[in-house]
């Protein structure tokens, strides 16, 4: 809790301080009396500071300064370029099946204008049954290769898809825990959560979709100005002007669709804050304070979201004006054309149907870049997890011995706040090492840096005269490990649980390693023993179990050195002494740091840190300690008292 206080209350605190979405003199609607001129003025206004504060919230999603960064429009290029090119069969197939399906659609329109010339002539009609064997041959040719596309562009996508949902759990893996622990928790269950959806179907519907469409379009206006440059003009300049609209669209599109996500995570921020901070707002009374800032939230996303949806409903009146007027206006010029013999009447149908076949293409392809858009959005901010620099870079060199040394450890979670002063530990080999001291002494920040998790601002802790963090985090867990009060049961069977810290291990070291915590038994006794179903959704175990599955995990990685912060603290008395009786069994022949908050762990220890504002003030065995009547001896007598 005193950790919560320090991390979040500041940032309550400045939260409830910002400014509305949006300014109050504009929320209200317009006077009913006003005049039209008046309303619009008021629109644009609106407009205006949405668009204004769109644009703030994208540059401020941009560079972050606790949140998760967003990668710009090239890195998200490259991505979807590498995944296409490693594709190229699946994407030739797709565009050559789909071309033939199109270029056959376009043939029927010219087949129908042949067909109305030849009624139309003078004289009896021939090879009218022979051309209508024809547009029915084309037809099913039409169907089979339109068949064969979507087959091809549905696996193309799926493919597409299961590499980009790889990709992101790969970049998820890989990023830095104390990166993890110290960014917002909202921000990142919003990107694999929501940003993960919107980018699965913009790579599954939305490439495939949108290469087909385009595809259509091009060939239909290939097809249309073969047919007749004079009827195609109309259609040609309408969709022109059109598509300066998009344009002009999709560069605001951009940064309002990544302000929205930015938005979400906010909320997201908020909420998660507010929940695990439950206590502390009802202890401190911020509750108003918590519903205020989520109000804040909300109505900046709304905003955002107004903003976007203006954009759409602007850039959809004049698509579809551009998608309607061609209609009307190739007819009446082919009426024209018609009147001075420039154009016959299978001419002026033909570009009729090019018209009106044209008009669903063009607007599913607005469609799918729009979809893409909101995929490519979400994509730079998944992206941007990926552009989070590594807190480590592993060398060659590799422990001599189990000697673990930390040397003038200096560490802060904010800059010019340093947590740790210059600490020096050197634990010995096999020996029971406790850490002691008050609440929010930094005992915990020291733990993690001898376990790796986190790297000394300045000093080093080094193991057989290597750095924690230059080792590969394969082989910092052989080393040294750290045990806390939570433990994690995934989605598996008892036995991938365990080899978690050993891959390849066989059934023999994993019930050895059952056996040591005391737990091979009662595995024993489950439906499939090692293969049973464990995790969320299937066979739901005791906290005791959990416990022991991760505490044998620890025993098959079998590292030399284990950091313990209160393996018990959070689980009931009856469960602790039985799962106290497996962390002994784990100890047995290795080098234990014990983070301890309950002095009866201190008390059996071989030597006892006494860590006072960041810094060792005694160090020494209970019997000494106790007899130096210092720091250790008045929280010893607190503590028995």
């Amino acid at each position: 809790m005193p950790d919560l206080l320090a991390t979040s209350a500041d940032t309550w605190r400045d939260r409830s301080l910002d400014p509305p979405a949006l300014p109050p003199e504009l929320t209200p609607p317009p006077p009913r009396g006003s005049d039209l001129r008046t309303r619009v003025q008021g629109l644009r206004l609106r407009h205006r500071v949405r668009r204004e504060r769109a644009e703030k919230i994208y540059a401020d999603s941009r560079s972050p300064e606790r949140g998760w960064p967003v990668a710009d429009d090239r890195a998200v290029f490259r991505f979807a370029r590498d995944l296409v090119r490693t594709r190229r069969r699946w994407f030739v197939a797709m565009v050559l099946l789909n071309a033939v399906a199109a270029v056959a659609a376009l043939a029927v329109p010219k087949l129908l204008g042949t067909l109305v010339d030849r009624v139309t002539a003078p004289g009896p009609a021939e090879g009218i049954g022979t051309l209508a064997l024809v547009i029915v041959g084309v037809v099913l040719v039409q169907a089979a290769f339109t068949f064969g596309g979507q087959v091809t562009s549905t696996l193309f996508g799926q493919d597409l898809l299961a590499s980009a949902r790889e990709y992101v759990v790969r970049t998820i893996l890989r990023l830095p825990l104390s990166r993890v622990e110290g960014a917002s928790t909202g921000d990142l269950v919003t990107r694999v959560t929501r940003d993960v959806g919107t980018m699965s179907r913009a790579v599954q519907y939305g490439v495939p979709m949108a290469v087909i469409t385009l595809l259509t379009v091009v060939l239909s206006i290939g097809a249309m100005l073969l047919n007749s440059v004079l009827l195609a003009a109309p259609a040609l300049v309408l969709i022109g002007l059109s598509f300066v609209s998009v344009r002009r669209y999709l560069r605001r599109a951009s940064k309002c669709y990544i302000a929205e996500g930015s938005t979400y995570s906010r909320i997201n921020s908020t909420l998660t804050e507010t929940v695990e901070g439950a206590r502390t707002v009802e202890a401190l009374g911020l509750a108003g304070r918590r519903i205020r800032a989520t109000e804040d939230d909300v109505a900046a996303s709304g905003q955002a979201e107004r903003y976007g949806m203006t954009l759409r409903n602007l850039l959809f009146t004049v698509i579809d004006v551009a998608f309607n007027a061609p209609r009307v206006i190739t007819v009446l010029v082919g009426a024209y054309g018609y009147w001075q013999g420039w154009v016959s009447l299978g001419q002026i149908t033909t570009a009729v149907l090019y018209v009106e076949a044209l008009s669903g293409p063009l607007d599913r392809l607005v469609g799918e870049v729009d979809r893409l858009q909101v995929g490519a959005a979400s994509t730079a901010r998944l992206l941007g997890i990926a552009a989070v620099p590594q807190d480590r870079v592993a060398g060659e060199a590799l422990p001599s011995g189990p000697d673990l040394v930390g040397e003038d450890l200096r560490f802060a979670y904010r800059p010019g706040h340093d947590v740790l002063h210059g600490v020096d530990l050197r634990p010995q080999v096999g020996e029971r090492l406790a850490v002691v001291g008050p609440s929010g002494s930094g005992k915990s920040t020291l733990g993690r840096l001898l376990a790796g998790i986190n790297g000394p601002r300045t000093g080093s802790v080094q193991v057989g005269g290597v750095d924690l963090v230059a080792l590969p985090l394969e082989s910092l867990r052989e080393e040294v490990a750290l045990v806390t009060q939570e433990h994690h049961v995934f989605v598996g069977s008892v036995r991938d649980n365990i080899v978690l810290g050993r891959e390849g291990a066989g059934d023999g070291p994993v019930w050895a390693a059952l056996a040591a915590v005391g737990s091979a038994e009662w595995v024993r006794r489950l439906p499939d023993g090692l293969d049973t179903q464990v995790g969320s959704g299937n066979l739901a175990l005791t906290p005791a179990q959990a416990q022991q599955v991760a505490l044998a995990r620890l025993v098959i990685a079998d590292p030399h050195t284990l950091v313990l912060d209160e393996a018990t603290s959070l689980i009931d008395p009856r469960t602790a002494r039985t799962v106290e009786g497996s962390i002994n069994a784990l100890l047995e022949g290795r080098t234990v740091i014990a983070i301890a908050h309950r002095l009866h762990t201190a008390h059996d220890a071989d030597r006892i840190a006494v860590v006072i504002d960041g810094r060792i003030a005694e160090l020494g065995t209970h019997d000494e300690l106790v007899a130096l009547d210092g720091e250790y001896a008045a929280l010893w007598q607190a503590w028995t008292s």
